[in-house]
Parts: C-alpha cells; structure tokens; sequence
C-alpha cells in the first residue's frame, strides 16, 4: 500500500539537504558561508539535540515514496557535492587556504554522517536500481564492499566475536577501526564467494569487481580531471567519511553480545544488541540510522518507519557527541563500559 508523505518528512529534508545546499554555495563563493555550513554539521546539530525534546514518531510500517525521493536525491546530492568540492579545492583560485579547509571538513563530515547513512538505507532495498544507487555512493567513497559486508555479515554475525563491525568491551576505537575495516573486506569477500559456489555462477561476477575497478576509475576522473591534488583531495574525503561510517558501527554496537541459545548458535537479534539514541536533529540528519535497534531485528523496514524500542540500550548523548567521545578511549570506557556490563548481564541471565 502506498501512503502520502509523512508529516515529519520536511523535517528529514531539511537536515539534509539543507547542509548540502549550504557546502555547494560554500564551494562557489566561499567566506561566510564554509562557516555556516560547518557550523550547521557540528555546533548547531550538537545543541539543538540537547535541548530539542520531541522525537519524531515512527510512519505507518508501509511504502513511501517520498522519503525514497528523498533518498535519491541526496544521492545524487553526494556525486554532486563531490565534483564541486574536489574542483574547487584543488582547481579553484577563488577560495583561500582556510576556506578550501573547512570545505574539506564539511564534505567530509556531509559524506560520513548523510550520504553513509542514506547509501546504508538504499543498500538494504529490494529495488535493483536503488541498491545500486547506494553501491555507487559506497564505492565513491571507495568503501564499495561495505555493499556486501553489511548485509551479508555485519547483520549476520551482530554482537558476536566473529562479526568484525561489533565493537568488543575495552576495544579502542583506534583497534577497532583496522579490524573492522580489513575483517569487513574480507568476510564479505569470503560470503559473496560462498554465494556464487552455491549458485555455479563464475567468479568474475563476484561484485568485488565491480567495487575495485569503480573505485579505481572514479580515482581515476578525479586525477584526469583535477589533476594530482584532486586525487589527494578524494583520497581524503573518503577517508574522512570513512572513519565517520567506521565510528557510527563502532558506537551503535560497543560491548554489546548475543548469548548462546539451547542449540549452541547465537540467539536471534533483538532490541538488546543495538545502542540507539533518540535525539531528533541527528535522527534526521542520518535519516533515523540511530534508531538502530529496529533496523538490525526488522533491516527491511524503511526508515519513515523505525522506532525506539522501549527498553532497548540508549546512549547518554547523541551519536556525533558519542563519536567524539570515543576518540578519548580512557573516557570512552568510563561512560560505556558500566552501561555495556549491565546489557551483557542480561543477556547472559536469559540463558541461564
């Protein structure tokens, strides 16, 4: 069934695309407007959580078309955004040395917190198209295998030891980060491998191929067309972006387990093994990937429709005050090892 837009659409459309519009003026004529468009991703969002006290509640669980115009848009937003950061940084004489920083920093944090977040979404869409579409941001971004480790892994494996994107008790994030990425890249491998051997289909179709050589090609426009420091430019925005995805599942699974059912494998995902935060401007700008716990026990349901589970584990502050809270490991552990220990305690009563 097909429904009309949700009522808290506009609110998704301005968090994001509201930033976007803001960096690609910021890219064009500088001054003033880099300011505002890091202000907007940082300070702005940071506070508006802590006083901001409504939550946004979940859409009827149905199809909407309109939130997936949304998604679309911003991912024609973040190919958009790319080509005019990584021209005018590295071609345009218009901008400053401090300017062509702080652009570099607002993309940076656009295509880590937004575009991740909305290529997570479309990735997870039965739509061929759609879940290309996000593949194609992902690869961008030259993380195009987390197209298969998180679907094929990550939602497999949540909250267990053999799950590379779960955050293990007392793990910095600065260990965490090497495991996870190299773990990632190669489990996803070994799945989509797996998956041809039971079809019979060749390897060459294994889409690794795909996320190597359209990585190497965009790497490649970028060089073509912006020369040596428009590579270096893109090299680092990915880079950016991808230590934000990283930290985003870094946060959203920290010291969480699964306990054993009676038949010895992990018991099925719930609510208990996701960390959510119910902080609303956030919320809109990662198109409600906070409300995590919903989507790993229902990953198919759209994000109009996520909740927050009552009685589900919630984070003291919102997601990006977490990820920098994570970034002091030795403060990090003193907020969220006593909240994990008490989550794990349950889990392990249950199967007592």
């Amino acid at each position: 069934m097909i429904v009309s837009m949700p009522r808290q659409l506009p609110l998704f459309t301005l968090s994001t695309l509201g930033p976007a519009l803001l960096i690609a003026i910021a890219a064009v004529w500088g001054g003033l407007w880099v300011i505002a468009a890091l202000v907007v991703l940082t300070l702005l969002s940071s506070v508006l959580d802590e006083v901001v006290s409504f939550v946004t509640p979940p859409a009827p669980d149905m199809e909407f078309p309109a939130a997936t115009g949304l998604s679309v848009a911003l991912a024609i937003a973040h190919f958009g955004l790319m080509i005019l950061i990584i021209g005018a940084i590295a071609l345009g004489g218009h901008l400053g040395g401090w300017e062509k920083a702080g652009l570099f920093l607002a993309g940076g944090l656009f295509f880590g917190q937004v575009s991740n977040a909305n290529a997570h979404e479309l990735i997870h869409r039965s739509d061929r198209g759609l879940h290309r579409l996000g593949m194609w941001v992902y690869i961008s971004l030259f993380f195009g295998h987390h197209t298969s480790a998180h679907p094929l892994v990550h939602h497999v494996r949540v909250a267990t030891r053999d799950d590379p994107a779960t955050a293990r008790a007392g793990e910095s994030f600065y260990r965490y980060a090497r495991r996870a990425w190299i773990g990632g890249f190669r489990e996803g491998f070994r799945s989509e491998a797996a998956r041809l051997s039971r079809s019979g289909k060749p390897r060459w179709r294994n889409p690794y191929v795909v996320y190597v050589l359209g990585a190497l090609l965009l790497a490649g426009l970028s060089l073509t067309l912006a020369g040596p420091l428009g590579l270096i430019v893109h090299l680092g925005l990915a880079g950016y972006a991808q230590t934000q995805l990283l930290m985003s599942d870094y946060v959203q699974h920290y010291g969480l387990v699964r306990g054993q059912g009676p038949s010895g494998k992990p018991r099925p995902v719930g609510d208990a093994h996701s960390w959510n935060s119910p902080h609303p401007i956030s919320s809109a700008l990662m198109v409600n990937a906070p409300r995590h716990s919903d989507h790993h026990a229902r990953p198919m349901r759209e994000w109009p429709a996520l909740t927050l589970p009552d009685g589900a584990p919630t984070l003291p502050h919102s997601l990006p005050v977490m990820a920098c809270l994570a970034l002091s490991p030795k403060r990090w552990r003193r907020v969220m090892d006593p909240r994990a220990a008490v989550w794990r305690q349950r889990e392990e009563a249950i199967g007592a």
